[in-house]
């Protein structure tokens, strides 16, 4: 075989090899295409739930927020950054502000608390464990309103049964939703019991997804109950608990059920959250341009808080 056909024959083998590498990549390619238009496919009824119901509404506020708008909503005039000036010189929105950290304050730290050790107690094997488990994860189950009105009961001044236990003891009853000093207190005491049973379930997974065989070594090793709950139990379940903490701190920042129904903001605006302040200014006195403004700041508030505890609070979390 002379050289010249050699030559040939490496070319054409050079040829078939390059088209069907160019075939593979595009089957390769146009079966990516085909996966990604089923993905797609499957995920268009949830994008179009949050196209109505979430981007639209965002777009719209930010559309109100430099807007004046008519009792019946309906646009008036041009405001530009007036909404903003307004509010950012309102007392009562930083007094709002103010009283929305205190409630976070009281039921975050607190409800995390509660739940993890109700989570830790009930995660012991032991007869009829299961009973106590549905017992602290039944409040998920009850609604805010169902469970406003079982509280309203329980905080009544002179048929709540709180009061009457009080009376037992010989103490003064309280006026836990009329007296500014306590209502704030009742609410969140409502708000950690409501909240309880979410943050319960969660803690309790987090428990029983830490290997056995990490308590035997500990055991082993001479480790006490507390110690080993210090130092290994919440290592290895400080991701439940940052998670826990960045839902809570946004749950208790959009709390507005159980405030509107047991005390309406008062007494004195000591429970008036920025929440209830947006629906009051929005739904009560129309002023729905200065209310979308204040929700667009609340959405800011609640990314920074967000973006804080990713950036201090991750460096503690141990995945491994």
């Amino acid at each position: 075989m002379s050289l010249s056909e050699n030559d040939a024959m490496m070319r054409r083998s050079i040829r078939r090899q390059s088209i069907s590498a160019a075939s593979k990549r595009h089957s390769a390619r146009a079966l990516a295409f085909k996966e990604n238009a089923l993905a797609y496919v499957f995920l268009a009824p949830s994008l179009a739930l949050f196209a109505v119901f979430l981007f639209y509404p965002l777009l719209k506020s930010v559309y109100l927020s430099f807007q004046l708008t008519d009792p019946r909503g309906r646009v008036a005039a041009f405001a530009g950054l007036d909404n903003f000036k307004e509010l950012f010189s309102s007392e009562l929105f930083y007094s709002s502000l103010k009283v929305t950290l205190s409630f976070t304050l009281l039921t975050v730290p607190t409800g995390i608390a509660v739940a993890l050790l109700l989570a830790a107690l009930s995660h012991q094997k032991l007869r009829g464990i299961k009973a106590f488990r549905f017992v602290f994860s039944l409040p998920v189950a009850i609604s805010v309103g169902t469970g406003s009105v079982i509280w309203m009961m329980l905080y009544h001044p002179t048929l709540g049964m709180l009061n009457y236990f009080l009376t037992l003891l010989d103490l003064e009853p309280v006026r836990w939703l009329s007296d500014p000093a306590w209502a704030l207190v009742s609410v969140s005491i409502m708000t950690v019991w409501m909240n309880l049973g979410f943050t319960y379930i969660v803690l309790l997974s987090g428990l029983q997804s830490v290997p056995e065989e990490i308590y035997d070594s500990a055991k082993i090793d001479g480790s006490g109950p507390l110690r080993t709950f210090v130092r290994i139990t919440l290592p290895l379940v400080s991701p439940t608990l940052f998670f826990t903490a960045i839902v809570s701190v946004i749950g208790a920042f959009q709390s507005f059920g159980q405030i509107h129904l047991l005390t309406k903001g008062g007494p004195m605006n000591s429970t008036d959250v920025i929440v209830f302040n947006i629906y009051r200014d929005a739904f009560v006195n129309f002023r729905f341009g200065i209310g979308s403004a204040q929700a667009l700041v609340l959405f800011v508030i609640i990314l920074i808080l967000t973006v804080v505890q990713f950036r201090f609070f991750e460096k503690k979390v141990h995945y491994q």
